[in-house]
């Protein structure tokens, strides 16, 4: 099963390696990993689509609270939310036709078709190639991807997963927070103190 997960944290250098290898150490299937400013300049928000059962999930969102520089963790299981993931892939023009000419032209009007259905941008042409933008559900993205494989992907990138709750927002309560530093160190003393009655 797939979990969608948002952690908004301190816009500091370091916090994504820190996140990163935290993840990779515990060998956790991460599917994509979306990182971007938010509306307050002091936090970045990581967006992460997770392999697993509610158990994996859980595990996850504890050890991302354990991080220091992780303000908070949002799980979407269960949440009304709009997600949207943005690709740009390179089309191949070049090719035979159904006559066994090369058309150029006429591939590029059924890539264009497919690219207005999908509702698409061309964003770039050549002589061999077009590139396109699309965004939308991962369902779309895949589909689209499906339907122009027989021309010939040349290259393809993802964001990865974005995603917002209709309701609330993951910044809320924070703007008054203390500034970064002060924050890390409650927050560090707070996981300090938690620990220790387990190692006595």
């Amino acid at each position: 099963m797939r979990h969608v997960l948002s952690a908004l944290v301190m816009n500091q250098p370091g916090v994504l390696a820190h996140v990163s290898g935290m993840l990779a150490s515990r060998a956790f299937n991460i599917d994509s990993l979306a990182v971007g400013a938010t509306e307050n300049p002091r936090f970045s928000r990581m967006t992460f689509v997770i392999q697993g059962d509610d158990r994996v999930l859980e595990q996850v969102r504890k050890q991302l609270e354990k991080l220091v520089n992780v303000v908070r963790v949002l799980d979407y299981q269960n949440t009304d939310m709009v997600d949207r993931d943005l690709m740009l892939v390179k089309v191949s023009t070049a090719g035979v036709g159904p006559n066994g000419e090369e058309n150029p032209a006429a591939r590029r009007t059924e890539i264009r078709e497919l690219v207005d259905v999908f509702r698409g941008k061309i964003v770039d042409l050549s002589p061999a190639h077009l590139m396109v933008e699309l965004s939308g559900q991962e369902s779309k993205i895949e589909a689209f991807i499906d339907l122009v494989r027989p021309f010939g992907i040349l290259e393809l990138v993802r964001t990865g997963r974005v995603a917002l709750a209709r309701r609330g927002r993951i910044t809320e309560g924070v703007e008054d927070a203390p500034d970064d530093a002060d924050a890390q160190a409650e927050k560090a003393a707070e996981i300090e103190a938690a620990a220790a009655p387990a190692a006595a």
